[in-house]
């Protein structure tokens, strides 16, 4: 994991835009973070564009959440438990993922994530959030 400095959130979440079940686990995420601490950009937005570039993340086939938590860039099942460390309860605890040997997580994870389209659908075009769910976007890269 690299590390970069900038004025961004501390955590921000990207995701596939177009991509129904990354749709569903935004929304699962902003319903269940009442401390408001995840923000969220679609990779298909020049700030996400931007720190999957920065990060070395092949952008032509995005099949994995990422977040971005200061500076440091997590992915698959590791993105998920940092995540869901930060949710409200119960979801904190599932944490206890962790002891699973990350090797195991991810095959799980990468077997959802390559059939995401078929098994949940897919977009046209990104998703439309909510006005609540909006403030929490972050798509252009700061200034």
């Amino acid at each position: 994991m690299e590390k970069i400095a900038t004025a961004l959130p501390e955590n921000i979440v990207i995701f596939d835009g177009v991509c129904n079940l990354c749709e569903f686990s935004v929304n699962f995420i902003f319903e269940r973070d009442s401390a408001g601490q995840f923000y969220f950009t679609p990779a298909q937005s020049p700030l996400g564009a931007s720190l999957l570039k920065r990060f070395g993340i092949n952008t032509s086939r995005l099949d994995t959440v990422v977040l971005v938590r200061d500076g440091l860039a997590f992915t698959r099942s590791a993105a998920a438990i940092e995540i869901a460390s930060k949710l409200d309860n119960p979801w904190n605890l599932l944490t206890v993922f962790q002891a699973v040997p990350e090797p195991l997580r991810d095959m799980l994870y990468d077997l959802i994530a390559q059939n995401r389209y078929q098994l949940f659908g897919k977009k046209e075009a990104c998703m439309l959030p909510s006005e609540a769910l909006r403030k929490r976007f972050i798509e252009e890269i700061p200034a």
